[in-house]
């Protein structure tokens, strides 16, 4: 294919020098920019800058200049006086053979798998996919640049000042899950041109109130640059959650307020440092499993265009379809990256090491893992990802969460995951929710949840804190609609509500969804209120969904991922008309949310290192734990299989503590009876006599007849109202 004569009119002629094929990526200095680009089997590779030009088609002019270098399946030239904010992307030439994997179309524009920033976004037009929608045998000649994406040089430079990693320790840290553009849109107190963006997440307004509940991390939801599926722009809609990743180095820029010519990158190192000056760490959910390229039939954004054999996983047998040679996806996606292809592995570990040396972020959260953790199809606790991360100087040490499980069958590896990982924990989830909608058999479950999941954690060594427990995530009903909705109501996602799980594990306390009944609000409230307490004292690491602690509602919709809109933003509002769609703020239960916080972070007692093992920590002293009967004994063996109990309590000692401080000291700390009544009843329970504890304070409770600062002692009889939660204190 003849090329030079035509690109040589589309921009003015540059040098090129030689440059060198490390690091990946476009590297800024002042005298020139270096670049490099991973395409083994191309046979040429253009670099294409673009400048604004107003009198051009378009409204910017192309310069194509021919790579000559090529080192170890790397492409690399530098090129002089580069300035900050250029965008580019890239062009290469080779075999259109579909049915060996091999995709190159020298007329499909490349955003930079290494690129630090992103400008624009993609259109699902033809030229945007690299073969022909009407043979999909051959290939498409149409120039993809005026509907897609550009890579952006990027100014590495910025003052952190004295910021440095915080480093808390797992069992200090309540991880609070989020939006960046959800959470501030519509916050009336952040101004009105940073609302929904990375500035307006490290606004004084927002760290207050994260401060104030009393989070110590937040998760934001996918921040590296996505776009949405061409099924959804055929809708009218987005991906809203951004599950669709394809830029692994650059953030979002969507989110940013100041621009998309590498501004959106100061803009999230600025919230960073402002976070981690309020003490809250930061934590990326990212998405290493799959690309926005989607399957075969998808669009050439990138990867594709450029080491499609290598960057993709295969089926172990061609596929029929128009191509012999296909994707094996266990993500749902379309595709599965191949982390045995030793750039692809690269890849995800240098964009890791950027994000926590560069980008200051304190840890990941990574969605689908087991997918990352297979070598050929076969799941693989040894397999190179897995060994690289946790012999990394850099990585070892930051915080590492397993979303444990993809599509597959094969994938569900809750409590498998090998030590330092900790993981989301699903049986903590469905157990809690059965246990407050009055579906669980007994209470021999709900123990071992509480008391930190040791069936699947203790086997190998793990502690307690490799349990992050959680009731809500964004894939699902917020806390409200759990105990609001009994089905699902997603027809605003044009699916014709067949999308979104139907094991929701909900109850709707009497009526579907928003009403203006005085006793079901109140009910609903006390159930928040009772799972969120439960949530947060037991042990583990707790993550709380953002607005569950104020009764954010996406009126039944448990998959919203494509609502960016007003069912997925933050309704920072107190009092709204449910007439209009709207609902109030469940202020009480924010308010029950920051004491049983409070609670949390001042006993070291109720969030604990150790398992507990049911025995005295010192000769003559009280067990660390013990599981109570409301008839005020300790539970016997037949107790635990009795299907219909449903109260229970649970001693925990506070002297002194399994765990020492940093010196090597004894931790001595109050004890607390928690008691928990999942019956729609009162239930009278007796408070055991024993030599330890004689009295104590209530200092939580949903129970009306408890209220905090009521004086109890050893032997009272006292009655728990029908669904209640309550915490005494020892004195």
């Amino acid at each position: 294919m003849e090329t030079d004569g035509l690109w040589s009119r589309l921009g003015e002629s540059r040098a090129v020098w030689r440059g060198r094929n490390w690091p990946l990526g476009a590297t800024w200095a002042p005298e020139s920019t270096n670049f490099a680009v991973y395409a083994p089997r191309a046979t040429a590779m253009w670099l294409c800058l673009f400048a604004d030009d107003e009198s051009a088609p378009g409204g910017e002019t192309e310069t194509r200049l021919r790579l000559t270098e090529q080192s170890l399946g790397i492409w690399h030239g530098a090129v002089p006086d580069i300035a900050p904010g250029t965008r580019y992307g890239y062009r290469a030439e080779g075999a259109w053979e579909p049915e060996k994997g091999l995709r190159f179309n020298v007329d499909k524009l490349l955003l930079d798998p290494y690129g630090l920033a992103t400008s624009g976004t993609i259109r699902n037009e033809q030229q945007l996919y690299g073969y022909s929608w009407e043979d999909p045998t051959q290939p498409d000649h149409d120039d993809s640049a005026p509907v897609t994406a550009r890579s952006v040089v990027v100014d590495p430079r910025f003052d952190w000042e004295d910021d440095t990693p915080l480093q808390r320790r797992w069992r200090d840290t309540v991880i609070y899950e989020m939006h960046v553009k959800g959470f501030t849109k519509l916050h009336p107190e952040v101004p009105e041109e940073l609302r929904g963006t990375y500035a307006g997440l490290g606004s004084p307004a927002v760290i207050d109130y994260l401060k104030d509940l009393g989070v110590t991390a937040v998760e934001l939801l996918p921040v590296h640059q996505f776009f949405s599926e061409p099924s959804l722009l055929e809708r009218g809609m987005v991906n809203y959650w951004g599950y669709n990743t394809v830029s692994y180095f650059a953030p979002d820029a969507s989110y940013s307020s100041s621009g998309d010519r590498g501004e959106q990158v100061v803009e999230f190192k600025t919230m960073v440092k402002e976070l981690h000056r309020a003490g809250i760490e930061v934590i990326l959910d990212v998405v290493y499993n799959h690309t926005a390229e989607g399957g075969p039939m998808g669009p050439t954004i990138s990867f594709r265009g450029l080491d499609d054999l290598g960057f993709y996983k295969r089926v172990p047998v061609p596929a029929e379809g128009p191509y012999d040679d296909t994707y094996w996806d266990v993500t749902g996606c379309g595709n599965t990256v191949n982390t045995w292809d030793d750039l692809a592995l690269r890849l995800i570990l240098d964009s890791l090491r950027y994000w926590v040396s560069e980008m200051h972020v304190d840890g990941f959260r990574f969605d689908l893992m087991s997918a990352l953790t297979r070598t050929g199809t076969e799941i693989d606790f040894h397999c190179a990802l897995l060994i690289a991360i946790g012999q990394d100087p850099v990585l070892r040490h930051v915080k590492l969460i397993a979303e444990p499980w993809d599509t597959s069958q094969d994938g569900y590896l809750v409590g498998r995951m090998p030590p330092p990982w900790v993981e989301w924990n699903d049986q903590y989830r469905d157990t809690i929710r059965d246990f407050w909608r009055g579906a669980s058999h007994g209470v021999r479950d709900v123990a071992t949840r509480i008391a930190g999941s040791s069936d699947l954690y203790a086997d190998d060594g793990r502690s307690a804190y490799n349990s992050v427990n959680f009731i809500t995530a964004h894939d699902g009903f917020t806390l409200r609609d759990l105990v609001s909705y009994n089905e699902k109501h997603n027809e605003a996602n044009g699916e014709e509500n067949r999308d979104g799980t139907d094991n929701n594990r909900s109850w709707n306390h009497g009526a579907e969804g928003e009403t203006d009944d005085d006793g079901i609000v109140a009910l609903r409230r006390r159930d928040a209120a009772n799972m969120m307490s439960m949530l947060l004292l037991s042990n583990g690491v707790p993550m709380i969904t953002a607005g569950d602690e104020r009764g954010r509602t996406q009126r039944g919709n448990n998959n919203a991922y494509c609502q960016d809109n007003e069912i997925s933003w933050m309704d920072w509002s107190i009092d709204t008309d449910p007439a209009a769609g709207g609902a109030g703020a469940w202020l009480d239960v924010y308010e029950h949310t920051k004491a049983v916080l409070k609670l949390r972070r001042e006993h070291p007692a109720l969030r604990q290192r150790h398992w507990f093992e049911g025995s005295p920590t010192i000769v003559g002293g009280p067990k660390d734990l013990a599981w109570l009967h409301p008839d005020g004994r300790e539970m016997l063996a037949e107790d635990w299989d009795d299907p219909g109990l449903s109260t229970i309590g649970s001693f925990v000692s506070g002297g002194p503590l399994r765990s020492s401080d940093r010196y090597g000291q004894q931790i001595l700390d109050d004890s607390f009876l928690l008691w928990f009544n999942g019956a729609d009843h009162p239930v009278d329970v007796t408070l055991m006599e024993q030599k330890w504890v004689l009295s104590g304070d209530v200092v939580l409770s949903t129970s009306e007849n408890l209220p905090p600062g009521t004086g109890l002692k050893a032997g009272d009889v006292i009655t728990l109202g029908p669904r209640t939660f309550v915490v005494i204190r020892g004195s």
